[in-house]
């Protein structure tokens, strides 16, 4: 979910073009008007955000391509770059929530209302609303210490299930706990991915899942928050992991698909009750978690519950200075779930582009992933793009940089390298890896990694510098599932980086009977 940052990205949007389209467009526009002004698809990325590389100010804009921007939308480009002014509020509660039309159907069938119940009871609320007290109140539980979450879910919880238990690592003597749920066969993986090791399966009669009874009232809730922070919710269709079987060199399962909007206004929750909880002191009782994951049994019995997850993983980069790029994203709070906390990048829902069983994949989500957050392929973000392209992944529309991946076998290796079920709102969770061994990747295309809206920040570490990564290891605003594939994935890089890495002591402790490094 995110606002429109920029005129120019809301004008845009209302053209019903991506930013390669547009970019297109003002390309031949600019040529029979006989303007000199040029306007690529990254460029235009930055104008349409609102601001520069890693944040900074945009600065000046191009006198002709200010010129060329201003001809074809017949407004200044002052106006074009500033914040869309908030629409009003009719009193008549007959406000047309546009991007949120399609969630707001979805709970109109789901609680069994009547249509436009949905509209006219957040139209109603939203009255009341001030959108600066949200504001704060998401920024006070986003600042919960991710030890005292885990901490909390744990004592929630109680004794683990057979077989099942929190991933923990302890790392410079200090033991390290999260909460995603694993058991000894889903780790230590090295599991490349590929034709042969991945076999995810799509179930379409496995699409619907039974669950426990709808709480419609904190849907109400949040969809109120969406309206009055001007944010839009995508409800492009999500798989729900159905059963898995992980194991080293292999993963294989069953998934159907689901609404997005049936997790959002759902088990999503469970995060921002979470934070609220451990922000306001003394524990008291979490009633959305009592009622969608009550114990544990509940957690790990997938054909009961909606289990929608995604993939987080470790990218390393080779350097000609010996070492390894690795990429860690700071998540804006323009996103759904680990707002404005720490994360690897790509990280992503486990989604289909166009086709649900050819997409089915692991793999398939994080090259999609690589593309949109790393390489600015507009396209194939999911929340944004106008899905138009046939095969939006075709070899003939990829990315330069990501041309040159996958031109020659062997430039880069996608492994998982890690499996769990994260406490905080059951997702499910592949830890994996991304290693690029060749350094004339970085000489050529380093300065072209930027990352997307899904992040209001980028940091870069060196894989030989052990006293950093151990600091990193330690941040408290860390996301589980971050920490979770960030862990995995140095403990994989460690035994494979030979003299580009010098990364922490990792030792396992749990479960108790996997094998540490």
């Amino acid at each position: 979910m995110r606002a429109f940052r920029t005129v120019l990205e809301q004008r845009i949007k209302e053209r019903r073009q991506t930013l390669e389209e547009f970019a297109e467009f003002a390309e031949t526009f600019a040529r029979e008007h006989g303007e000199p002004g040029t306007l690529s698809a990254r460029h235009l990325q930055r104008l349409a955000a609102g601001r520069g590389p890693h944040g900074r100010p945009l600065g000046p804009v191009r006198p002709a391509t200010a010129r060329l921007l201003e001809q074809i939308f017949d407004l200044g480009i002052d106006q074009l770059l500033a914040p869309p002014a908030r629409p009003t509020r009719p009193k008549d509660g007959s406000r047309t929530f546009a991007d949120l039309d399609e969630a707001l159907g979805w709970l109109d069938e789901r609680a069994g209302w009547a249509f436009g119940t949905s509209r006219r009871k957040v139209a109603s609320q939203l009255e009341e609303v001030d959108a600066g007290e949200l504001r704060e109140r998401q920024a006070r539980s986003t600042e919960a210490l991710r030890s005292d979450m885990t901490k909390a879910l744990l004592d929630y919880y109680g004794e683990s299930v057979p077989g099942h238990d929190a991933y923990r690592l302890r790392c410079d003597n200090v033991d390290v706990t999260t909460s995603i749920l694993t058991r000894p066969m889903w780790l230590d993986l090295a599991c490349p991915l590929t034709t042969d090791t991945e076999r995810l399966a799509l179930d379409y009669s496995a699409a619907t899942a039974t669950g426990r009874d709808f709480e419609a009232g904190p849907a109400i809730d949040r969809l109120v928050e969406a309206a009055a922070m001007g944010v839009r919710m995508a409800n492009a269709p999500v798989y729900r992991l159905v059963s898995v079987d992980v194991r080293p060199g292999r993963i294989s399962g069953t998934v159907g698909t689901a609404s997005f909007a049936e997790y959002a206004l759902g088990l999503d929750l469970l995060e921002g009750e979470l934070g609220d909880v451990v922000t306001a002191g003394p524990l008291t009782g979490m009633d959305l978690r009592d009622r969608y994951l009550p114990d544990l049994a509940s957690v790990v019995n997938l054909t009961s519950r909606l289990c929608v997850g995604g993939v987080v993983a470790l990218c390393a980069i080779a350097r000609e200075s010996g070492d390894y790029a690795l990429l860690v994203q700071e998540r804006s709070g323009h996103v759904l779930n680990a707002a404005r906390r720490l994360s690897l990048v790509p990280k992503g829902f486990h989604q289909h582009l166009m086709e649900p069983r050819a997409d089915v994949q692991v793999s398939a989500t994080m090259l999609r992933k690589m593309e949109g957050e790393l390489f600015g392929r507009v396209e194939v973000d999911l929340t944004t793009a106008e899905r138009r392209a046939a095969a939006p992944m075709h070899p003939g529309r990829l990315s330069a940089p990501m041309h040159w991946l996958t031109a020659e076998p062997g430039r880069m290796k996608l492994e998982c390298t890690g499996f769990g079920l994260n406490l905080v709102s059951g997702n499910y969770e592949f830890a994996g890896l991304i290693v690029i061994n060749d350094d004339e990747f970085w000489t050529r295309f380093g300065g072209e990694i930027e990352a997307n809206w899904e992040a209001s920040g980028m940091r870069l570490y060196s894989s030989l510098d052990r006293e950093l990564l151990i600091h990193l290891i330690h941040d408290e605003s860390w996301s589980n599932e971050g920490l979770f594939a960030l862990l995995q994935g140095f403990r994989r890089l460690g035994d494979i980086g030979g003299s580009r890495v010098d990364l922490p002591m990792l030792e396992l402790i749990s479960p108790p009977t996997a094998s540490g490094r």
